[in-house]
């Protein structure tokens, strides 16, 4: 098992190691962009374990492909951190398409804007420094109503859920909307009483940061009649959410 598998091994959901790393190594490194594997690699050597904030990459090249099935030509992204599923998106977009992402941190961002200039796609990015909440609100209150096709929203797992009724307004009728990190490493399987949690520093991390959050999210995406959603076990879990009306 290579370094690389090891660090971001913790965010793969299947209970074998083996077969996870046989899908990377037989279908997703093969298939991943030279610049996305640039994205991943700097990535893993700044932040280390930290790295696992980029989604994974089987998960991003389904995406890639739901994409371009979709004919999607402009999208939403929140939450960039170095770029990895910015770039896969831009990357999986028509020459005039257009993906607007925002992120807090610019720092971040710029580690992987190197890769996405030498990609030849940065036309397609517009990259916002800021929180997301009043991001959004803005593009609602500019009259941004159905403008978007797709959405994916990677970032602070406590305001998900927020984030949900500024891009049923944005999003189109028929347009998707992705969370990522739905099954939060496996927890939400498990009560907050569970064992599982106790003597456990990663775990005990993992509930406090965003285990209830997201268990939320997924009950309420479940019974929302607006949409209509998937739970899907790739990467750390991806829910889509398909706009009914």
């Amino acid at each position: 098992m290579n370094d690389d598998f090891k660090t971001i091994k913790e965010k793969i959901i299947l209970n074998s190691p083996a077969l996870a790393e046989y899908i990377l190594k037989t279908s997703g490194y093969p298939n991943e962009h030279e610049q996305l594997k640039e994205i991943r690699e700097t990535t893993i050597e700044k932040y280390k374990h930290m790295s696992i904030m980029n989604a994974a990459v089987d998960e991003t090249q389904f995406l890639a492909m739901l994409l371009k099935l979709m004919n999607a030509k402009n999208t939403l992204e929140i939450g960039v951190f170095t770029g990895y599923s910015l770039l896969a998106t831009a990357l999986a977009l028509p020459d005039d398409g257009k993906v607007l992402a925002v992120d807090p941190n610019r720092e971040a961002y710029e580690v992987g804007l190197p890769s996405i200039k030498k990609a030849g796609i940065e036309h397609k990015i517009e990259f916002v420094q800021g929180n997301a909440m009043p991001f959004l609100n803005d593009l609602v209150s500019k009259g941004k109503e159905g403008s978007f096709d797709f959405a994916f929203v990677d970032a602070d797992k406590e305001n998900y859920i927020n984030y949900h009724e500024p891009l049923m307004k944005l999003v189109k009728v028929g347009g998707v909307i992705a969370f990522d990190n739905t099954l939060w490493f496996g927890s939400v399987a498990f009560a907050d009483d569970d064992q599982v949690f106790k003597n456990d520093p990663v775990m005990e991390y993992i509930k406090k940061h965003g285990h209830e959050a997201i268990k939320n999210l997924n009950t309420f995406l479940a019974t929302d009649p607006r949409i209509e959603s998937v739970l899907l076990s790739i990467g750390d879990g991806l829910t889509l959410c398909r706009r009914k009306y």
